[in-house]
């Protein structure tokens, strides 16, 4: 489709559901926080997980591209195939154009393959979305977590973040 003049080589895409979906171009208030998320996880994480920024996650019809993924530390550090859902100890995404579409359709995709736990930084409301317990419905727990509270993946419990550090300007 690049060949074709279809779509351009730095158009931002992804595949949902068979789907090439363009994504919108990345603000700087989207990409200062997932900055944040990576300086916050990197140091807290050590060698328990890899941290994975806006990568492509191998799925059955669907390769979307997180803004963040902790993933199962392996040897070659994904260097000879991209992560699986049974790799992912957590995927955050970044929200604020994307909002509903993180929400339904990519939460969807999600619980449907199984991901354990689900992160939306909502951007717009200026809390933490935590999703658990994946399934072919979607998720069956639903948190929102405020500026005041602290959130801990449930793969990793001595990792714990504020969510006024994800969030402060």
């Amino acid at each position: 489709m690049i060949k074709a003049g279809v779509f351009g080589e730095d158009d931002r895409l992804e595949l949902i559901e068979g789907e090439l979906i363009p994504l919108s171009p990345i603000g700087p208030d989207h990409a200062g926080h997932v900055n944040r998320l990576n300086r916050l996880f990197t140091r807290r994480v050590g060698g328990h997980a890899l941290v994975s920024i806006q990568n492509p996650l191998q799925m059955a019809r669907s390769e979307p591209q997180p803004d963040l993924m902790l993933l199962r530390s392996r040897a070659d550090d994904y260097t000879r195939s991209h992560p699986k859902p049974n790799d992912v100890l957590l995927l955050v995404e970044v929200a604020d154009t994307s909002v509903e579409f993180d929400q339904t359709i990519k939460l969807r995709l999600y619980a449907q393959a199984k991901i354990p736990e689900v992160w939306i930084v909502n951007l717009l409301d200026k809390w933490v979305e935590v999703y658990r317990g994946p399934g072919a419905r979607g998720y069956k727990e639903k948190r929102t977590v405020s500026l005041k509270e602290s959130l801990t993946p449930l793969a990793l419990p001595n990792v714990t973040l504020k969510v006024r550090e994800i969030l402060s300007a």
